[in-house]
């Protein structure tokens, strides 16, 4: 086999499992926060960040799956840091929003993206793009608002928490592009993990403490009504795990573009199986508003290849 099918191969290999562990940390998010009483997203991140240090520790020192890196500057771990909290507030605001918002408008929101992506791109590297190629963006936007107006389940601090994770993830994607492409502090994306996850954790920390502060004892009472509750929570942390090692891999093998444009198209596979799945009602208007944003993506990708 040629070593262009075998990086083919690899790089398919890397999208599939990908969707495979987003989609599923995610439709377990929702169900943990919505349908089984679990009502603590930032003491959930924190499990996951919890498994993402510990799986990472485990991976490079003992099994020693890559090399161990070490950070070489002050500079280079306040750039970890801030790829940590932004990353950390990312996820919160997307968890937090899945108590609200169904799956299928969270992840029209989201579909958003890529025009956030293409702000903080121009903010952070003054990367400009043909105006033609800003144009395409517009339907993004459109179809969210249209997909706003349609939506039955609306609801404005939901919508507030999923824009706002929306952002936050873009301008972590950009970050983390740079992070990873520099090559006097490049880190490969497991030594990355391994230094953004207990930062993550003590940032979150004092946060749960003080936004969730019954979260043990009531976590403890749904264990004892619930007795698969620590094996979700247990599966929901490893795929958390997963998912961030993943996306991860496919943004250094990728960009930070290309990540958020198959992000969307998981996205719609997602929304498929969410309204499968948890049988929330939607709309020809929600419907339509989602496949205009998903179009804009499209033509923005194919827009910015030919212009560049």
């Amino acid at each position: 086999m040629s070593s262009s099918k075998k990086q083919t191969l690899f790089i398919s290999t890397l999208i599939i499992s990908w969707y495979s562990s987003n989609i599923g940390v995610l439709l377990l998010n929702k169900f943990l926060l919505s349908n089984y009483g679990f009502k603590f997203p930032i003491f959930l991140t924190m499990c996951h960040m919890s498994a993402c240090a510990i799986l990472s520790y485990v991976s490079i020192v003992f099994l020693k799956l890559v090399p161990l890196q070490h950070l070489k500057s002050r500079s280079q771990f306040l750039k970890v840091s801030t790829l940590s909290v932004v990353f950390c507030a990312s996820v919160v605001g997307g968890n937090i929003s899945l108590r609200y918002l169904p799956v299928s408008f969270n992840q029209a929101v989201g579909a958003t993206t890529p025009f956030f992506t293409a702000l903080f791109a121009y903010l952070m590297t003054l990367k400009r793009e043909a105006w033609v190629t800003y144009g395409a963006l517009v339907p993004v936007v459109a179809g969210v608002v249209i997909a706003s107006g349609g939506e039955p389940g609306f609801h404005w601090f939901g919508f507030i928490m999923c824009i706002s994770a929306t952002a936050a993830r873009a301008f972590k994607s950009v970050l983390q592009g740079i992070l990873l492409s520099s090559e006097g502090e490049k880190l490969n994306s497991m030594n990355l993990m391994l230094y953004m996850s207990p930062i993550a954790v003590v940032a979150l920390l004092p946060v749960t403490l003080v936004m969730e502060p019954d979260v043990i004892s009531l976590t403890l009472t749904l264990a004892k009504q619930h007795q698969y509750m620590w094996i979700l929570l247990l599966v929901n942390s490893v795929m958390a795990y997963s998912a961030n090692l993943l996306n991860f891999l496919v943004t250094k093998h990728t960009s930070a573009l290309t990540l958020q444009v198959l992000g969307n198209a998981k996205g719609a596979v997602a929304v498929v199986i969410s309204i499968l799945i948890f049988q929330n009602p939607v709309t020809v208007m929600g419907i339509g508003g989602y496949s205009i944003t998903v179009l804009g993506v499209v033509a923005y990708g194919e827009t910015k290849r030919r212009f560049r």
